[in-house]
């Protein structure tokens, strides 16, 4: 279905509804979570992924789509080989918030009580008390997610989801912001159990970090011991200014004939002979939310098509589902860039 042209509005940036914003310190670099006023989203964001760039060499890409997928309220799934930073980048995003932030590894023997906490019996008061467990961090790193079993891997459905968790039949709501984070290897799968396609939905956005550049791997063996390492981050932004980003991203405008342009996706990814199971409403939102996270990364208040195809693939192929007799030839990567090879794109006006 053609679309009709984007009517763009004049901007020149964005600025978070906080006033609370910390200034740049005297080298540009931020000055601390906290510290100052008046830096404006794009800003706020080179400072986060500047931080984050210090232990985490050569990999700009992966670092913005982690930060786009914090500020647009989405969780994030990476999936890469051993020993390429996996858990690095999930534990420098951390470390750049002044948040909590809780690691988990995930084993065979975890249980979901182990994640959302458990009611303890005090003698003293003869009631139970409930003690919250990891999932009421603000961020919370499930590391190798798929070696736990698919009990304690559906534990995260409802937090993921619904931003709460039920236990003993009472409803908790979990802080804002919160976040999980979680890393699989997709190469070693003895004794894994793989992730369904209904939790696989509710990772706003898979990466991959993949191997270094040979510039960046030299360099890395050059500041050995010398480098900084997570231990050295501060955070560069409050939990207060977290919050006012996010308030800024929902604020991001979108023209209706992009977001018919995104519904055009969804229905094509649904049409195409190669998906057995295509694009969900929910791949619809989050693909939209990812979109505004980076239109306002950039400066803007306004999304493009720009922005949703540099979102796209990461966004929306851990989506799919690929016929049997189509799995062998294509990726779940492939199709969805055919995806967006057939559905014409809106342009703006002159």
């Amino acid at each position: 279905m053609m679309v009709g042209p984007i009517t763009l509005p004049f901007v020149t940036d964005i600025r978070t509804a906080s006033e609370s914003i910390p200034h740049s310190g005297p080298n540009g670099q931020a000055s601390g979570a906290g510290s100052g006023a008046g830096r404006n989203f794009a800003s706020l964001f080179g400072a986060i992924t500047s931080n984050i760039a210090k232990v985490i060499r050569g990999k700009d890409e992966a670092i913005d789509l982690a930060v786009v997928a914090l500020l647009a309220e989405g969780h994030l799934l990476v999936e890469d080989v051993p020993g390429v930073g996996k858990t690095s980048l999930a534990k420098a995003l951390s470390a750049s918030v002044d948040c909590s932030w809780r690691r988990v590894q995930f084993t065979p023997d975890l249980l979901p009580s182990d994640l959302i906490g458990v009611s303890i019996y005090s003698r003293t008061t003869e009631t139970f008390r409930f003690e919250p467990g990891p999932l009421f961090a603000n961020i919370l790193l499930a590391d190798e997610i798929n070696r736990a079993s698919p009990k304690t891997q559906s534990a995260l459905l409802e937090a993921m989801e619904e931003r709460q968790v039920t236990a003993d039949g009472v409803s908790r709501p979990l802080p804002p912001p919160f976040m999980v984070i979680a890393t699989q290897n997709p190469v070693e799968q003895e004794g894994t159990y793989r992730l369904p396609e209904s939790q696989l939905d509710r990772f706003l956005l898979r990466i991959s970090i993949g191997y270094p550049g040979r510039d960046a791997e030299l360099q890395m063996l050059d500041d050995q011991g010398a480098q900084f390492t997570l231990a050295d981050l501060s955070p560069v932004v409050s939990e207060e200014e977290v919050r006012s980003m996010i308030a800024g991203v929902r604020s991001i405008y979108m023209a209706s004939a992009l977001k018919a342009y995104l519904v055009d996706l969804a229905e094509a990814s649904r049409r195409h002979p190669a998906i057995e199971l295509g694009l969900s409403p929910r791949a619809t939102l989050q693909l939209a939310a990812a979109s505004k996270a980076h239109a306002a990364a950039r400066g803007r208040n306004y999304a493009t098509p720009d922005d949703v195809k540099v979102v796209g693939v990461s966004a929306l192929s851990h989506r799919l589902v690929l016929r049997p007799d189509h799995a062998s030839r294509l990726s779940t990567d492939d199709a969805i860039r055919e995806v967006f090879a057939a559905v014409p794109v809106p342009v703006a006006r002159s």
